[in-house]
């Protein structure tokens, strides 16, 4: 059964306070939604006070019916966001893709009046 509601371009709203990406989402067709179907509506954890967008699903581009959830996670100002991973480098870093040593930064501590104390 095709659906009468005619299609639209997700936006990119992670990195926004919530009060603007619900903004930007409803002036592209598009309405926020809490990851958990079984918890509070979105604008219910992302009040009071100043929330950022963390992520979002699907990816802004995607195409969805007009009025369908884009689904978002949310992080209080000034709070870490836990659900971030760190990325892993596949090798590890090499020393010499870092310092190169050249003589002239070498400290020579042996004088000549080392030998003389003897």
């Amino acid at each position: 059964m095709e659906r009468a509601a005619d299609r639209v371009i997700v936006p990119n709203v992670v990195g926004l306070p919530f009060h603007v990406g619900r903004d930007v989402a409803h002036d592209a067709g598009v309405v926020l939604a809490n990851s958990d179907p079984d918890g509070p509506p979105i604008g219910a954890l992302a009040w009071p006070g100043l929330f950022y967008i963390t992520s979002q699903r699907p990816a802004a581009g995607a195409k969805l019916y007009r009025w369908d959830s884009v689904v978002i996670e949310v992080v209080a100002y000034g709070e870490a966001d836990s659900t971030t991973r760190a990325p892993f480098p596949h090798e590890p870093p090499v020393d010499s893709a870092h310092a190169h040593p050249t003589s002239d930064s070498y400290v020579h501590t042996a004088g000549v009046d080392d030998t003389a104390a003897s």
